[in-house]
């Protein structure tokens, strides 16, 4: 492999784990709170990215999907959480699996109906339509501004959840949500809000990863194995956790994919299988 083409699958695998990361962090936050198995995660990723051909298609311009992508879902994810989901809480987490599962399907038909059943490219924005020298090296701008941008969240992330009276919430809440209610926070609300922000999360992700990608119907189930693995390597729970293992799966996928491209998926899930055998708590889960 020539240091050119490493070089631009290093790249191509930290944009692409940047995005995982996006996705996982949802799904870890949801979990680490409520203890909430969330199947229907990826379907929130799937709407946000037809949101984002649909806001392409009807305005020629991908900037407002940016905004309207994640504030649909997270009002999405609002409704179906205080109408159907939260009184699923304490439930076995198999009947959550099936309950959530079911919501995914429901989205991915709804979707199947509005936008039928075949695939859409989502155009890149014409700004970022070019290319970005790297000393000798050239890169895609797009692909450049989805790393900048998902480092941006990424860090505001860290800040909420490190340094706000919410993220105390959240951590506490983490550790145990029963003294958090005996402390008189209203625990219901903090398990509203998690979920909304958990699903505007996923949603960004998907709309960064729509003109990368393209958009179709079935995007949903490969989305949500794909943060499943993420948050297994990383460890639940933890927003580094999510940060590292998503990176580290990206980087596997990208580096595979010119290696042994046949095989690239599969080392996505022997890379998860060896970390469960060597920590089972995750890279920087909690033992």
């Amino acid at each position: 492999m020539s240091a050119q083409l490493l070089l631009f699958q290093v790249l191509n695998g930290t944009g692409i784990g940047m995005i995982y990361f996006l996705l996982s962090v949802g799904l870890t936050l949801i979990f680490g709170l409520l203890r909430f198995v969330n199947f229907a995660h990826g379907a929130f990723y799937m709407a946000a990215a037809y949101i984002a051909y649909a806001v392409a298609v009807w305005t020629g311009t991908f900037w407002w999907a940016l905004v309207l992508g994640p504030l649909l879902v997270a009002a999405l994810a609002l409704v179906v959480e205080r109408t159907l989901l939260r009184h699923t809480y304490a439930l076995p987490h198999e009947s959550q699996i099936l309950i959530t599962f079911a919501v995914a399907l429901i989205i991915q038909e709804g979707i199947i109906l509005l936008f039928s059943p075949l695939g859409h490219n989502v155009p890149v924005p014409e700004a970022l339509s070019g290319i970005v020298f790297l000393g000798p090296y050239v890169y895609p701008a797009y692909r450049l501004a989805v790393v900048g941008a998902a480092v941006l969240v990424g860090v505001v992330l860290w800040v909420a959840i490190e340094r706000t009276r919410l993220g105390s919430i959240l951590r506490a809440g983490s550790e145990s949500a029963e003294m958090v209610g005996l402390l008189g926070i209203n625990v219901d609300r903090v398990f509203m809000a998690t979920f909304a922000l958990g699903a505007a999360l996923a949603g960004l992700a998907g709309v960064l990863a729509a003109p990368l990608r393209g958009v179709e119907p079935f995007m949903s189930s490969e989305a949500l194995g794909i943060a499943f693995v993420v948050v297994v390597v990383g460890g639940l729970g933890t927003l580094s956790g999510a940060l590292v293992g998503g990176l580290l799966i990206g980087l596997i996928q990208s580096l595979m994919s010119t290696l042994w491209p046949e095989g690239a998926q599969l080392m996505i899930y022997a890379a998860m299988a060896l970390v469960i055998l060597l920590r089972p708590a995750g890279l920087l889960g909690r033992l």
